[in-house]
């Protein structure tokens, strides 16, 4: 987490470089390091190639949910209408698509397939909740620094809030299934919704 810190603070790359290169040297390496020096393969088990149809129709499921959700809030805050549907004919739209999937992806490998694992392996009799929350709250800890950066201190704690929750839901949704195909879509989706109402 230092070193990401540090890698931002330091450095202002395009989006694009830091969600595709910054993350994999920062959450895929280490992760990468730990199998090969521990031997722990339940984390990549949760990307085993026959995991990958039912996890993307759970993710689209998950993300529709999520991104309704979300779009519904928006629209009671802003108290006006929204039409969307021309995003889905734009260049620039599927260009963040696809960079929120490299999001997704690099985060869900951190928080989900790497820390929940362990944190499951580590604690097989803590409750559902509890290996949720704690994933949550590392995730947030992660996020806590640059939330406070970027925003005034109001807007931080109610991102920080929505990303906890979104976290939760995330966590639970492994819980259930340990299929990271579907926790790279969803938030891929969720990721989109938020960028499409300017959060």
């Amino acid at each position: 987490m230092i070193l990401w810190l540090i890698y931002r603070t330091l450095f202002d790359f395009p989006d694009w470089f830091d969600e595709i290169f910054g993350k994999a040297l920062f959450f895929g390496f280490p992760v990468w390091l730990y199998i090969t020096v521990s031997g722990f393969k339940i984390i990549a088990d949760s990307f085993a190639p026959s995991k990958l149809q039912s996890g993307l129709l759970l993710g689209l499921a998950a993300g529709g949910i999520f991104g309704f959700t979300t779009s519904l809030i928006a629209l009671a805050q802003t108290g006006g209408g929204i039409n969307q549907v021309w995003l889905l004919s734009s260049n620039r739209f599927w260009q963040e698509f696809a960079l929120a999937l490299f999001t997704a992806f690099w985060e869900t490998l951190l928080f989900f397939s790497f820390a929940m694992s362990v944190i499951q392996e580590k604690y097989p009799r803590w409750s559902a909740l509890k290996q949720v929350l704690l994933t949550a709250g590392i995730l947030i800890i992660f996020y806590l620094p640059n939330a406070f950066i970027r925003f005034d201190p109001v807007t931080a704690v109610g991102q920080l809030v929505m990303l906890f929750l979104f976290a939760v839901g995330q966590g639970f949704l492994f819980y259930s299934k340990h299929n990271a195909y579907a926790l790279v879509l969803s938030h891929a989706i969720w990721g989109m919704v938020l960028l499409t109402h300017n959060w």
